[in-house]
């Protein structure tokens, strides 16, 4: 009786600790982006059904008069635009399958399109909290709002745009042309014809409006963004939603999971000693000028995130980089200063995700769009586009961290 008591005794014991392991699990994910990025994916599927992206695409290209160039920067800025305010991942599977109807109209090749889009949405989504899933990591682990990104890193992902589509412009302005005839293809579309519910493109964009006015207020309001989005998701499922089964069944759970199970190999890494181990490298700069220190991680997080793609590196460099800045003293003496290497290393980790083909989730869901259509994209097609891209962008973001946080405040 002895015997079986202590069996029973021990039984409970090893189910109690089970339990607080799997508790301790769970305390080590980061929620606010799971359900910022839940919330949002289902706003922007119910967005998505009414026909509101395809539209804007075939806008687009009718703006454009059926030019190919004007055609392709409209796109571009379109994709950019977009992937600010949903997520680049999103915008990439709503915009590339309307570019391949329109390459195919106008008989021009698809993968500049497709490629330049890519680059796009990577660009746009930098410029916001809700764009680029690293800026959720960053968002969250550092306690920076909606407004914060906008104001220190959106003017100058805009800048960085208009260069960008003037650099295109002036690319490839010679070496796309296309009959009369296949412009006219393109002006016999009707846009009106993709909107297929325009009662629940009022209602869902209206509840998407409130959202965004939401994620602009959470910090003032001491909301976190999880809160703004799933409030969003819960408008829009009340009063935008027949099928809510159908709902979430749209949702990319895959997606949800794999930052659930990132997050939880992050902090057995660190429970592990590796990012204490990590973090010590950093040492080797600690007696740097604040700005050397700045620019080196950040085009060390862009290459770094264009090997081994921005959301995986993000989500263990934040661990790194926080350690970092309790330990060393001038910058833990400097709230603006630390803010200041937050906004660098969101601009070396979302831009960096432009330098390969598995630097960003938006990459590869480009690639495997395209092959489903037949056309193939190679590590070296990507690598060809990405990389003058991804360093230039970098040249630029360093500029303007050194002009806007440094020198104008000397």
């Amino acid at each position: 009786k002895v015997a079986d008591g202590s069996h029973i005794e021990m039984n409970a014991e090893n189910t109690a600790s089970s339990s607080v392991q799997l508790d301790s699990f769970a305390r080590n994910i980061n929620f606010d982006v799971i359900f910022t990025l839940a919330g949002m994916m289902i706003l922007v599927n119910i967005l998505s059904e009414t026909g509101l992206f395809q539209y804007v695409a075939i806008k687009a290209a009718k703006v454009a008069r059926g030019s190919p160039v004007n055609t392709l920067i409209l796109l571009v800025f379109a994709t950019a635009i977009l992937s600010a305010f949903l997520d680049n991942v999103t915008t990439i599977l709503l915009i590339v399958p309307v570019t391949l109807v329109v390459t195919a109209e106008l008989e021009v090749p698809a993968m500049p399109f497709l490629l330049c889009e890519t680059m796009a949405s990577n660009i746009g989504g930098t410029a916001t909290l809700i764009g680029d899933p690293p800026n959720l990591i960053i968002g969250s682990y550092a306690g920076l709002s909606f407004g914060a990104f906008m104001v220190n890193v959106a003017p100058f992902i805009l800048f960085a745009l208009l260069l960008y589509c003037l650099a295109l412009w002036f690319f490839y302005k010679d070496k796309m042309s296309v009959t009369v005839e296949k412009r006219a293809r393109i002006m016999n579309f009707n846009e009106k014809e993709a909107i297929v519910d325009a009662v629940t493109l009022k209602k869902g964009g209206s509840i998407m409006i409130l959202t965004l006015i939401g994620f602009l207020m959470h910090g003032a309001l001491h909301l976190e963004p999880s809160v703004v989005a799933m409030s969003g998701a819960t408008l829009g499922l009340l009063f935008c939603c027949k099928n809510i089964e159908h709902a979430f069944e749209k949702i990319e759970w895959m997606t949800l999971f794999f930052f659930i199970g990132l997050f939880i190999l992050v902090k057995g890494a660190e429970e592990a000693g590796l990012m204490q181990e990590l973090g010590n490298l950093l040492h080797y700069v600690e007696d740097w000028h604040p700005l050397s220190i700045i620019l080196c991680i950040m085009w060390v997080s862009g290459i770094c995130a264009a090997i081994m793609n921005n959301v995986s590196f993000t989500a263990a460099v934040v661990v790194i980089i926080g350690s970092f800045l309790q330990d060393n003293a001038v910058f833990a003496a400097d709230i603006a200063l630390q803010e200041t290497l937050w906004w660098a290393l969101s601009l070396g980790v979302c831009l960096g995700g432009n330098g390969s083909a598995v630097g960003a989730a938006a990459n590869m869901c480009t690639i495997s769009i395209a092959e489903r259509n037949g056309l193939k994209i190679s590590f070296k097609d990507f690598f060809k586009y990405g990389l003058p891209v991804t360093f230039v962008t970098l040249v630029g973001a360093s500029a303007y961290i050194s002009l806007r946080y440094f020198w104008l405040h000397s």
